[in-house]
């Protein structure tokens, strides 16, 4: 069984993170730069097992697409032409940036660590991987 690796996709800056070999829990990768994403997926596929990609979906409040999708859409072109042998699914991300910064407070994280903009990008794609791993348990049982 491969990992999947979750992304919340930014225009400057990308949280990644990943699922342990039993996908069981969520740790996050190092921050990425837009413009190096790509490279770093293939190096990490490259000498790690990968089943599939989680982009996180940005939605309005009303659920519906939001602005972001504008960027995110070319992106997922590449993604699926980069690794044809690895699906992509789409995650509701919302909120998932104001749940990053309320985490880092809860665990103790200083307001000097909590305004690090890649922290937060880590957190918020760890928050996707959860969430998408808690409603994969919740439609099986």
């Amino acid at each position: 069984m491969g990992r999947i690796i979750a992304i919340d996709y930014g225009r400057k800056r990308c949280g990644v993170a990943v699922t342990d070999i039993l996908r069981i829990a969520a740790n996050g990768l190092p921050t990425q730069r837009t413009c190096d994403l790509i490279g770093f997926l293939h190096h990490y596929t490259a000498t790690e097992d990968v089943d599939l990609f989680v982009v996180g979906l940005p939605r309005t409040l009303k659920g519906e697409p939001s602005e972001s999708m504008r960027y995110i859409t070319p992106f997922l072109r590449v993604l699926k032409k980069e690794f044809p042998g690895i699906p992509v699914e789409m995650f509701d991300e919302r909120f998932t940036s104001a749940i990053a910064h309320r985490e880092m407070i809860a665990g103790g994280v200083k307001k000097t660590d909590r305004q690090r903009k890649d922290l937060a990008d880590r957190t918020a794609a760890v928050i996707i991987l959860t969430d998408f791993l808690n409603s994969r348990r919740n439609t099986i049982s």
